[in-house]
């Protein structure tokens, strides 16, 4: 941000918001400003109300009290089309994408381009026009493509054209980055740096300290719904943001201790599923946590829903405790003690708009069936028993479940599938989109888990979180595993090298 911008009047000012929602008061007495031409930071343990702050700005919510002004002038911004008609975009934390229809289709769904007396769609214009916004982003996305068809990455970079096509003024990022490749976001950040340039204000909210440093002018920080501090990016040490955001001292990082048992309880033997998985063979132990790793694309998540039964394999041996398995769909994979946390854990973990309750009861309702009727009581007992065991922050059991934060979904979903009594865990991207706090915890639980004799898999794009998790490592490249590592002793560097071996993966 250079003087001029600095010195800039704010183009937007959030003052003395306040949000409640039933049981829980979001946003406290919060302020907030963003100067044309700058990246502001907005940093927080997930729940602390940032996303909360940021739907108010663009109309999604309104406040219970506080001011907004835009350009020194309040203003009442009752709906999303209203802030949209001031230049506030968002492009939110989960992908709000209609499957059904094509890139250029979402882009400009409700705004299409009209031909013949404005009768017919100009689907030609429409397409031309997102690919011109594909250039500038200097992603590859075919305009005509089904939504549906594509990678979560690919969907979060068509948010990303949608947002950008209203020529926003004012462009919220909510975890822009949290199913991207490196290269999807260094192209990200040269589109960011491309409307710094242009004088677009940022407010880019993430959990990832590097991508703060890299990008970020300012940072404020919020915890449990209060506004704590707005500092300089540059020269604020990203430890003292920790600090501001947990409002304590994090442990370090260490590296896993001990490495399981000698009990083998997963093997596989020459997975192949096309492309995706390539003759892939491991074993899992008991007690021990076997990371995947990979540069996007490398086939892990492939490799899990095939051992879970989501996708069908063309051919390969999955044992579990040593008896060979036929598993040709996800309740056989339950029924051997399998569980999988997907990634997308609010599609595929989660019914959101059911209570905490019975999302970690549901699947196991079967045990809980007495005469034909729900034993009501039974099922209160054990939800609560475990909301505890797993220390999910929610006012009580019957809390929807979409009210609760990242890391707190996430303990549900694991809540589930203990109470389920599954003895092998796969978690897909288990922290994605959860903050450094809510990291710690879920790292903690992990490592209780595998201490308490469960055989977790964790599928990772973070390195870091890889090394801090793993007794070993698979690095697997276009399908198939061109490795194995110590986890007490590889390397970010070890990984990578694996990670790129595509001579290994022919």
């Amino acid at each position: 941000m250079n003087e001029t911008t600095a010195n800039a009047p704010p183009v937007v000012e959030m003052r003395g918001i306040e949000k409640s929602f039933p049981g829980v008061r979001a946003l406290q007495s919060v302020r907030f400003d963003l100067r044309a031409g700058e990246v502001h930071a907005l940093m927080g343990e997930n729940g602390a109300g940032k996303s909360t702050l940021m739907k108010i700005l663009t109309g999604v919510y309104q406040p219970d009290g506080g001011e907004i002004l835009v350009d020194g002038r309040s203003v009442a911004l009752r709906t999303p089309q209203a802030a949209q008609a001031l230049g506030i975009s968002i492009i939110h934390q989960e992908l709000f994408l209609m499957n059904h229809l094509s890139a250029a289709q979402n882009i400009f769904i409700g705004r299409e381009p009209s031909k013949g007396l404005g009768i017919f769609v100009d689907e030609a214009k429409m397409k031309r026009d997102a690919a011109a916004i594909f250039r500038r982003m200097k992603v590859e996305i075919d305009p005509a493509g089904e939504v549906g068809h594509m990678t979560v990455a690919r969907q979060q970079l068509v948010e990303i054209a949608k947002a950008l096509s209203y020529d926003a003024r004012v462009l919220v990022m909510d975890e822009p980055t949290s199913a991207l490749n490196e290269t999807e976001v260094e192209h990200l950040f040269a589109v960011i740096d491309d409307l710094k340039a242009n004088g677009v204000g940022i407010v880019y909210i993430t959990h990832k300290m590097d991508e703060v440093k890299r990008i970020a002018d300012r940072v404020t920080v919020m915890r449990d719904g209060q506004y704590i501090d707005t500092l300089p990016a540059a020269s604020t040490p990203m430890s003292t943001v920790i600090q501001l955001m947990v409002g304590r001292e994090l442990a370090d990082q260490h590296r896993a201790t001990g490495q399981g048992t000698a009990d083998e309880v997963l093997r596989v033997t020459g997975l192949n599923r096309g492309k995706a998985v390539r003759d892939v063979s491991f074993s899992l132990n008991k007690g021990e946590i076997l990371g995947f790793a990979g540069l996007m694309g490398a086939g892990r998540t492939e490799v899990a829903r095939a051992i879970f039964g989501a996708d069908p394999i063309d051919s390969g041996e999955i044992r579990v405790h040593g008896q060979v398995q036929r598993i040709a769909s996800p309740a056989d994979a339950v029924e051997n003690g399998i569980a999988y946390l997907s990634e997308d854990r609010k599609h595929f973990g989660l019914v959101t708009g059911m209570s905490v309750r019975d999302n970690v009861t549901m699947a196991s309702w079967g045990r809980f069936m007495q005469g034909g009727f729900m034993q009501d009581a039974a099922l209160g007992k054990v939800a609560e028993d475990y909301v505890r065991k797993l220390k999910v922050k929610t006012p009580h059991i019957h809390q929807e479940t979409r009210l609760l934060s990242g890391g707190n979904q996430q303990k549900v979903v694991i809540a589930k599938w203990l109470l389920r009594d599954c003895d092998i865990l796969i978690f897909d991207e288990p922290t994605r989109g959860i903050d450094v706090g809510a990291k710690a915890e879920i790292y903690r639980l992990l490592e209780e888990l595998a201490a308490g004799g469960k055989a977790i898999i964790v599928i990772s794009s973070e390195l870091p979180e890889v090394l801090r998790l793993s007794h070993r490592i698979a690095v697997m490249c276009e399908g198939r595993i061109t490795g194995e590592l110590n986890g007490r002793t590889a390397t970010q560097e070890d990984i990578m090298t694996l990670a790129t071996q595509r001579a290994n993966a022919a």
